[in-house]
C-alpha cells in the first residue's frame, strides 16, 4: 500500500478510528466480564477470601506482559502485536466460560491470567493512535482513545444481564453469558485491527518522523538505548511517575469507596451513582484533555492533574454523604485523566521511533505495577485507619508528584539555556 504523505490523512483517520472502535469493544468486554467475576470465583472456590484473586492475577499478567509486548511490536510491528493480545482475550473468555460450567477454579483463574495479558496489550493502542499522528497532534489522538472507555462504562454493565439470560436460554450458567458475550466483542475487535490496520503504524511512523541523523551513511540504524538510559532522562522518568502515581492514587481511592459507602448504609443505586461520576471523570473529558496538553504543555497539564488528585484526597474523607463522594470521586477520576493523557503524551514524545515500543511497554509494566499497589493497599490501610489512612497516603502521593513536575518546570529553562 503506498505511504505517499497525499495518503496519510486518510490513512490516518482509518487506523485512528479501527482503534478507537476495538478500544470501545475492548472496554465494554472487560467490564462486562469483571462484573460477577468475584462472585463467579467466590462460587467456585467455596469460599469469600478468594474473591480478589482473579483481578490481582489481571494486574500481574498485565504487568508481565506489557513490555515483551512492546518489546515484540518493536520487531513484528504495532497490528501483530495489538492482534496476538486481543487474539488472547479471546481465548481468555473462552476458557472463563468453560472454566464456569465445569465448575473448575483453577480454569477460571487461568482465563484471568488471559485477560490480563489482552490489557497488557489493548492499553497500548493510545501510543499506536499517537504513533501515525504528527508530533502536534499526538495528546489529541491519545485522548480519543482513552475517551473510549466511555462507551464501555456505559456499555459493558448493560450487557450483562441481557447476557446472562441468553446464557440461561441456551442452557449454559447465568454466569458464563457475559464472558460469552466478551469473547464476542473481542474477536470483533480482533477482526477490526487484523483488517483495517494497514499499512502497519510503524510504517506510517517512519513516514511521519524521518529517521534521525546518522554519522555516516554506513550506520544502520540509531543506537538502541537500554531501559536504563531511558528512563535515566528526566521527562521519561516524569512521564512514567505521572501515569504510575495517578493509577496507584485512583485505584486507591475507588476501589474501596464502594466499601466505605456500605459502612454507611448506602445502597447499591447510590453507590452506583458515585462510581458513575467517577467514570465520567476518567473517561468523559478526555478529548478536551488532549487539546488542552497541545495548548500548555505536558508537564503542566501533569501538575494540574497531581493538584486535582491531591483536592480528591482532601474531599474523600470529610463527609460519608453520597453527593460529596461524587464529587471527591470525580475529581479522583478527572486527576488521573489528566496524569494519564499527559504522561502518555510526553513519553511518546521523548523515544525515538526505533525504541517507542519498549519504552512505552515498560510503562505500561509500571502504570499495572501502580494499579496493583493501589488496589492491594486499599484493604489494609483502610482497615488500618479507614477512609482517613487512604486519603492521607494518596495525598502524599499526589504532592510528591506535584513537587517532581515543579522542579522539573523549573529546570527545563536552564536546560535550553544552556543548549
Amino acid at each position: 500500500m503506498s505511504l505517499e504523505p497525499a495518503a496519510l490523512p486518510g490513512l490516518r483517520r482509518r487506523i485512528t478510528g479501527a482503534l478507537f472502535l476495538s478500544q470501545s469493544l475492548f472496554s465494554s468486554a472487560t467490564i462486562a466480564a469483571f462484573t460477577l467475576t468475584p462472585i463467579i470465583v467466590s462460587e467456585l472456590a467455596g469460599s469469600e477470601r478468594a474473591a480478589g484473586l482473579p483481578s490481582t492475577l489481571v494486574l500481574l499478567s498485565r504487568a508481565a506482559f506489557a513490555y515483551p509486548l512492546g518489546w515484540l511490536m518493536d520487531r513484528w510491528g504495532r497490528r501483530a502485536g495489538l492482534s496476538l493480545s486481543f487474539l488472547l482475550g479471546v481465548v481468555g473468555s473462552l476458557v472463563s466460560v468453560v472454566a464456569i460450567i465445569q465448575g473448575s477454579f483453577w480454569g477460571f483463574l487461568g482465563g484471568a491470567l488471559l485477560f490480563g495479558m489482552l490489557r497488557g496489550g489493548a492499553e497500548q493502542s493510545r501510543f499506536v493512535a499517537a504513533e501515525v499522528e504528527s508530533p502536534e497532534r499526538e495528546s489529541r489522538a491519545i485522548g480519543l482513545v482513552v475517551f473510549a472507555g466511555t462507551i464501555g462504562s456505559i456499555g459493558g454493565p448493560l450487557l450483562v444481564p441481557w447476557s446472562a439470560n441468553q446464557a440461561v436460554a441456551l442452557g449454559m450458567p447465568a454466569t458464563a453469558g457475559p464472558f460469552a458475550i466478551s469473547g464476542l466483542l473481542l474477536a470483533s475487535a480482533l477482526a477490526l485491527l487484523f483488517a483495517l490496520l494497514r499499512p502497519d503504524p510503524l510504517r506510517i511512523g517512519h513516514l511521519v518522523r524521518p529517521a534521525e541523523p546518522r554519522a555516516s551513511e554506513a550506520e544502520a540504524a540509531p543506537p538502541v538505548r537500554s531501559l536504563g538510559e531511558l528512563w535515566s532522562e528526566p521527562p521519561v522518568r516524569l512521564a512514567i511517575i505521572a501515569m504510575t502515581v495517578g493509577q496507584a492514587v485512583m485505584t486507591l481511592l475507588m476501589v474501596i469507596t464502594p466499601v466505605h459507602m456500605d459502612h454507611h448504609d448506602h445502597g447499591q443505586e447510590t453507590i452506583s451513582l458515585v462510581i458513575m461520576a467517577h467514570t465520567l471523570g476518567m473517561f468523559g473529558l478526555s478529548s478536551v484533555t488532549g487539546r488542552l496538553v497541545e495548548r500548555f504543555g505536558q508537564q503542566a497539564i501533569i501538575l494540574i492533574g497531581a493538584g486535582i488528585l491531591s483536592l480528591s484526597a482532601v474531599l474523600a474523607p470529610i463527609s460519608p454523604a453520597w453527593v460529596p463522594l461524587a464529587v471527591a470521586l470525580f475529581l479522583l477520576g478527572l486527576g488521573w485523566n489528566l496524569c494519564f493523557i499527559a504522561g502518555s503524551s510526553l513519553l511518546s514524545s521523548r523515544l525515538a521511533r526505533h525504541e517507542r515500543g519498549r519504552g512505552q511497554g515498560s510503562g505500561e509494566t509500571m502504570v499495572a505495577v501502580g494499579a496493583s499497589a493501589g488496589s492491594l493497599g486499599s484493604g489494609l490501610l483502610f482497615e488500618a485507619g479507614g477512609m482517613l489512612m487512604l486519603a492521607g497516603v494518596g495525598l502524599a502521593l499526589s504532592v510528591a508528584l506535584a513537587v517532581l513536575t515543579i522542579g522539573q518546570l523549573r529546570r527545563a529553562p536552564a536546560r535550553a539555556e544552556a543548549g
